[in-house]
C-alpha cells in the first residue's frame, strides 16, 4: 500500500516552485503598472517643457512659475530671456522658470477674446 503522507508530500512540491513564479511575475506586473502610470507620464512632461522652452520666440506672450505675465522681447545666450512685463519694464529671468500650462492658458483665453 501507499502511504497517503508520501503521496501528498510528493504533490506538493512542484506546487511550491510555481508559487515563486507568480510572485516573480506579479512583481513584475507591479513595476510595468509603475512605469505606465508614473514614469512614463512624468517623462513626456519633460519632454513637451523642454520643447516649450527651445522653441519660445520674441513676442511670446508667457507667464512664469512665479505668476508674473510678460511678453518675451529679447532671448539671451546664457539661457535667459529677457522679459517685458510693463512697457520700458524689463526682467531678466531664467527659460526654466516659465510655466507652460500657464502660458498656454494665457495664451488660449487671449486667442478666445479675439
Amino acid at each position: 500500500m501507499l502511504n497517503l503522507n508520501a503521496v501528498l508530500l510528493a504533490a506538493g512540491n512542484p506546487q511550491q516552485g510555481g508559487g515563486g513564479m507568480v510572485q516573480l511575475v506579479m512583481m513584475g506586473a507591479i513595476i510595468l503598472v509603475f512605469w505606465l502610470f508614473m514614469i512614463r507620464p512624468q517623462a513626456k512632461k519633460a519632454k513637451d517643457q523642454k520643447k516649450f522652452v527651445d522653441n519660445m520666440q520674441k513676442g511670446d506672450k508667457i507667464v512664469t512659475i512665479a505668476g508674473i505675465h510678460g511678453t518675451i522681447n529679447k532671448i539671451n545666450e546664457d539661457n535667459t530671456i529677457q522679459l517685458e512685463v510693463n512697457p520700458g519694464s524689463y526682467l531678466k529671468i531664467e527659460k526654466s522658470s516659465v510655466s507652460m500650462e500657464w502660458s498656454a492658458a494665457i495664451n488660449k483665453a487671449s486667442a478666445d477674446k479675439k
